[in-house]
């Protein structure tokens, strides 16, 4: 198991260099010249190419990458070119927010998806299971920047349920924080909600015909019991494998949710660094939400192959 995590880790460390080389190159990829940017569309050559070299552009591209390496692990990501501020301060700010908007958001798609899942795999061929069905297949194929527009326009401004837009801290008022979270984790989180019943009801049909189900309805056991501690908690294996892998995409995801809701968090930052090309803004994001990536990938991992012992480890059973 000790060589399995650490061949894991091992991986997991290459792919999050490769990963930074390839945002580094990507970035400088883009259109337009950040000094040019900064010093103004009037500035004379000499003034660019003194904001240039302040910014280490002008040097070689491996030598620029080996220094952000080295700062990146003093977790150093340097300044904002847009704002000046140091860049860890920003992602100090915006990255909780983010944070706080998608653990809201698998509380809600776990609540519902396991609930849709159980009625679709205990109910089948009858109509629980056709609604369920139903509601995992919109989940899936509606666009989340369409469903957030509807939502808004229904229920924050046509019903007033909740409001449009804005943001409170968790740590000022965890109530209000809440109710201006909710329109945004409900949107955010419908599509895993959809991936984590059909995976529930799939793992539960499964489960349903096994030996040791059967056994247990032949001792005499209640209905509810074969349900809870056999059927419910042994399916819910792959359930946590899926809402691992899918965290990852939920932090990501999230831009186009804080756009529409105005929420000030990792999402915003991201898209007003692309447009004013902050390069080390987007270098620390885009490596910031790999890491996340790999590392929860690696948690996952090694979680199923603890909860799972007929996972093969190390070649041996």
């Amino acid at each position: 198991m000790i060589r399995h995590i650490l061949t894991k880790l091992l991986h997991a460390v290459i792919t999050l260099l490769l990963s930074a080389f390839v945002v580094f190159l990507g970035v400088r990829a883009l259109p337009g010249d950040p000094a040019l940017a900064l010093a103004g569309e009037e500035a004379d050559p000499a003034t660019v190419a003194a904001v240039r070299r302040s910014l280490g552009l002008d040097q070689p591209v491996l030598t620029q990458f080996g220094h952000f390496l080295a700062n990146m692990v003093r977790g150093d990501f340097g300044t904002s070119i847009r704002t000046g501020t140091p860049v860890i301060d920003l992602i100090a700010a915006t990255l909780p927010v983010t944070l706080w908007l998608s653990a809201y958001a698998i509380v809600i798609a776990v609540l519902i998806g396991i609930v849709a899942g159980t009625v679709a795999a205990l109910y089948r061929g009858k109509w629980p299971e056709w609604v369920a069905n139903l509601f995992s297949l919109g989940g899936l194929s509606i666009p989340h920047f369409w469903l957030g527009l509807l939502a808004i326009l229904y229920l924050a401004v046509t019903l007033n349920w909740f409001p449009a837009s804005g943001y409170v801290a968790v740590t000022e008022n965890p109530l209000r924080a809440l109710y201006y979270l909710t329109l945004p984790a409900v949107i955010l989180g419908t599509a895993l909600a959809a991936v984590v019943a059909r995976q529930t009801r799939s793992s539960m049909i499964e489960t349903l015909g096994a030996d040791y189900v059967r056994t247990a309805r032949a001792k005499g056991l209640s209905r509810r019991s074969v349900l809870g501690n056999y059927v419910l908690r042994n399916s819910l294996i792959v359930v946590v494998t899926i809402i691992g892998l899918q965290l990852g995409g939920l932090i990501s995801g999230a831009v186009v949710t804080e756009r529409i809701f105005g929420l000030p968090g990792f999402g915003k930052l991201t898209l007003d660094s692309v447009f004013t090309r902050d390069y080390p803004v987007i270098q620390a994001v885009v490596v910031i939400i790999t890491a996340g990536y790999v590392l929860i990938n690696l948690a996952v991992d090694v979680v199923y192959s603890l909860l799972n012992p007929r996972i093969r480890v190390g070649g041996e059973a």
